[in-house]
């Protein structure tokens, strides 16, 4: 509110009281009512207090926050988006499952929770993914939604087309992306054989992490013993350590020093 609002608010309070309650959560923070409190502090008023003690606050704060201001839909929709974007709880298309549920509600649990049409919150989902400068116009009102809704729907074709795409494999992996060029494979084969190398990598590095995990540090822990001079090998449960065998594990370790100075690692 602005000074002009919040006196004439304060002057209606000292009238006939504080007729809507300030709302607060469990402890004790201030969900609804900011204005409401700074009238009541003015004037005052003792003000009335009553505990939310529902399981989404934000939805909460939203709703009654929408509801009292003059708002399209397209400019609720928007906000609400917004809103939980900054919060970090994304909005996620209703067919698109999330491995952490807390973290994104889909557009039908908005558009249920905050009756806002959910074709709407999709729209304004859209947006804030494929043309996020477009959101604050839309929701001063210097834009409408579908305009926007219009904009990003061109920005995510660009996006998903066949050169972006192709761009986007030759900066991971040129060699792939020649060989989409030359005819070689079609851009779903290289990206699907992307995949495949990725994941190879992957395997490959957890068992390399696995073994020197595993192989080093008890290694490391025979320093200063008498571990050595305690070997015996007729007690050797596989082939017998030598002398070339410890050459060979010597070099390892200085190769080991040495790739670690080059990765930085401690």
């Amino acid at each position: 509110m602005d000074e002009d609002d919040l006196n004439a608010l304060a002057n209606d309070i000292q009238l006939n009281g504080l007729l809507q309650p300030i709302v607060l959560d469990p402890e004790g923070r201030l969900l609804d009512g900011r204005a409401r409190l700074a009238a009541c502090e003015r004037t005052g008023t003792e003000p009335d207090f009553v505990t939310y003690d529902g399981d989404t606050p934000d939805i909460y704060i939203l709703s009654v926050n929408l509801q009292r201001r003059s708002l399209t839909k397209g400019q609720a929709a928007m906000i609400t988006v917004k809103a939980r974007s900054v919060s970090g709880q994304e909005v996620r298309p209703d067919s698109e499952p999330s491995p952490r549920p807390e973290k994104g509600q889909t557009v039908r649990d908005l558009g249920e929770q905050l009756g806002v049409a959910r074709a709407v919150i999709g729209r304004a989902s859209v947006v804030l993914q494929h043309a996020p400068d477009l959101v604050d116009p839309v929701i001063t009102g210097a834009m409408g939604l579908d305009e926007a809704y219009s904009v990003a729907r061109e920005n995510k074709a660009k996006a998903n087309s066949a050169e972006v795409q192709l761009a986007r494999l030759r900066e991971e992996d040129p060699e792939l992306a020649d060989r989409v060029v030359q005819g070689e494979l079609t851009l779903a084969g290289a990206r699907a054989e992307r995949t495949e190398r990725v994941e190879e990598d992957k395997r490959q590095r957890r068992v390399a992490t696995r073994l020197l995990d595993e192989v080093v540090p008890p290694l490391a822990q025979t320093r200063g013993t008498r571990t050595f001079s305690r070997y015996d090998p007729a007690y050797a449960s596989g082939a017998p350590v030598t002398r070339e065998t410890i050459a060979h594990a010597m070099t390892a370790l200085a190769e080991m020093d040495q790739v670690w100075q080059e990765r930085d690692l401690p």
